[in-house]
């Protein structure tokens, strides 16, 4: 959802912020069996979808954050479709690994962005906690 909690906090244990979300999601792709080295990437998102969040950079960030956080971890990205103005339906198929991505018309009503927003403000009153484990 973000890359990071905006300087507010140092490291987070929220799975909402980028760098604990994708450690939770590693660690528990390597207990199920998966092996790091094997691992690979395909990323979808990033859009400017919401005029009235333009101005922080979300998506740009998010997409920043993943690229940079892939190529440290030594992660190959097969697929990408990052940024832009609209917002998109991935349909990940798992047993064969296979992305279709529709890149969908923009949406004009606040919908959306009233959820987003409701989201957010319950966001900032949930306390921030939780454990996670890291593998080097």
């Amino acid at each position: 959802m973000l890359p990071d909690d905006g300087g507010r906090g140092g490291v987070t244990t929220s799975a909402r912020y980028g760098t604990y979300a994708m450690e939770v999601l590693i660690n528990h792709l390597l207990k199920l069996g998966a092996r790091k080295e094997r691992l690979e990437a395909k990323v979808f998102g990033g859009g400017a979808v919401l005029a009235s969040l333009a101005s922080s950079n979300v998506g740009v960030r998010n997409a920043e954050f993943v690229l940079s956080y892939l190529r440290l971890e030594g992660i190959p990205i097969l697929a990408n479709d990052l940024l832009e103005s609209y917002p998109r339906k991935v349909y990940y198929f798992t047993d064969s690994g296979r992305v279709l991505v529709k890149r969908l018309n923009r949406v004009h009503n606040d919908t959306l962005y009233t959820r987003e927003q409701r989201y957010k403000a319950s966001l900032a009153k949930e306390r921030v906690e939780g454990e996670v484990e890291l593998f080097i």
